[in-house]
């Protein structure tokens, strides 16, 4: 379980950090801020080993190219769980396991999107690979909006045989494609794995093979394709529809 040093930029990223009890070592805020937000967070870093430090602007800036909002922690990188985790928030929901599987998503405002939008739909985790993708930034847990926080997520060393290892746990894969069939045409339900691909290339030709569902999602603009983070959070809803229709 590795973790590293990194920041979190924003108000709301590092409000859930402190909320959640992920350990943060130093908050840098804005000197001379005093609005209610910041308030809050003070008074949740008190709670905390956190040391305050009151600092100007350009400290901030320093710090991060990102929009800070007056607020920035230093803390250690979110742990990575492992896919027991994502199993065991199934069963203590007394769900199927519903897990979110992303085939080299680079852009960490993706990532970030899909942990938000894969919490809202109910999946109990979310699975990288090592190579080739985005990890666990500032970015992420920022645009995230706090989901990091609650949704696991497993970095795995190859994509393909951990599909292996999850199929033999009685999980089946289906993953987003153009070329495969409407989403609403295929059977959805029971222990699921989705699988969205890289931003530009889609899914590899390895975990394509290793999925049992080719869906698509239909296209009646003038363009034809969709954000990963947009396919996702279609997929993933189109899941959710045909669990409440059981």
């Amino acid at each position: 379980m590795s973790y590293e040093e990194y920041l979190l930029a924003g108000r709301n990223a590092v409000l859930e950090a402190l909320r959640a009890g992920k350990p943060i070592d130093k908050i840098f805020i804005l000197d001379g801020c005093q609005d209610g937000p910041i308030r809050t967070i003070v008074r949740e870093a008190k709670k905390t080993d956190a040391v305050l430090n009151f600092v100007e602007k350009e400290r901030l800036d320093q710090l991060t190219n990102e929009h800070h909002q007056g607020v920035v922690a230093m803390a250690a990188a979110y742990e990575y769980a492992q896919l027991d985790d994502l199993f065991r928030k199934a069963e203590e929901k007394n769900e199927d396991p519903f897990f979110i599987l992303l085939d080299g998503i680079e852009d960490p405002h993706n990532l970030g999107a899909i942990i938000r939008t894969a919490n809202l739909a109910g999946a109990h985790g979310v699975i990288i690979p090592k190579r080739r993708a985005v990890g666990l930034t500032s970015t992420v847990a920022k645009t995230s909006a706090g989901a990091i926080n609650y949704t696991p997520v497993v970095k795995v060393t190859n994509l393909s045989k951990t599909m292996e290892e999850l199929k033999e746990r009685g999980l089946w894969f289906v993953c987003a494609d153009m070329e495969g069939e409407v989403m609403y045409r295929q059977n959805l339900t029971g222990p699921i794995g989705l699988v969205i691909g890289n931003e530009g290339s889609g899914v590899s030709r390895l975990v394509k093979e290793r999925c049992d569902y080719i869906a698509s999602i239909p296209m009646n603009g003038d363009i034809d394709s969709l954000n990963a983070s947009v396919a996702a959070g279609v997929l993933a809803y189109e899941i959710v529809r045909q669990r409440l229709l059981k």
